[in-house]
């Protein structure tokens, strides 16, 4: 998870390429500006980006001529989920978000992420066929069990999953 105000640049805006859900300020802007310094980006941010935001060109323009793209146009193309009026309202809708996220089944979100991962550079078939077994590894945990059991005794208290 990743939130931002003000610049992202850089480094910065290759890290908010890497991160699953991204959140920022109405005064944020994300810019990609190695064409500027004669180079191509060469940390991830050109591999990642493409296959996560929703209009390529727009992307690519920006990328092509080093724009800033503010907070509006972000959300638009899908660099980011959510946009805040303040670093503090971001910052606690984060904390909840974060908080919600590590309340659920460790295995389960980790499996989940690795899917997703696996499933954006593969077929259908492919993400189905890993799935069977990954699903055949986690079906070995605990996690499933407690989660059955919470839901079997309609516990208004969320189950309590083990670490990894």
């Amino acid at each position: 998870m990743q939130q931002f105000h003000n610049g992202c640049i850089g480094a910065g805006a290759n890290l908010v390429s890497a991160c699953d859900i991204r959140y920022c300020t109405e005064d944020a802007y994300f810019a990609i500006k190695e064409i500027d310094i004669g180079l191509a980006a060469d940390i991830g941010i050109l591999q990642r980006l493409p296959k996560s935001v929703g209009n390529d060109s727009l992307l690519r323009e920006y990328i092509f001529t080093c724009e800033p793209i503010d907070s509006k146009n972000a959300k638009e193309i899908g660099i980011v989920s959510k946009i805040f009026p303040s670093k503090e309202e971001m910052m606690d809708a984060t904390f909840k978000l974060a908080a919600l996220i590590a309340s659920k089944s460790p295995v389960a979100v980790q499996g989940t992420k690795i899917a997703l991962n696996y499933s954006r550079d593969h077929s259908v078939k492919e993400g189905l066929e890993f799935m069977t077994y990954w699903n055949m590894t986690m079906l070995q945990s605990e996690d499933v069990l407690k989660a059955a059991e919470a839901t079997i005794s309609r516990s208004k208290e969320p189950p309590q999953f083990s670490k990894l």
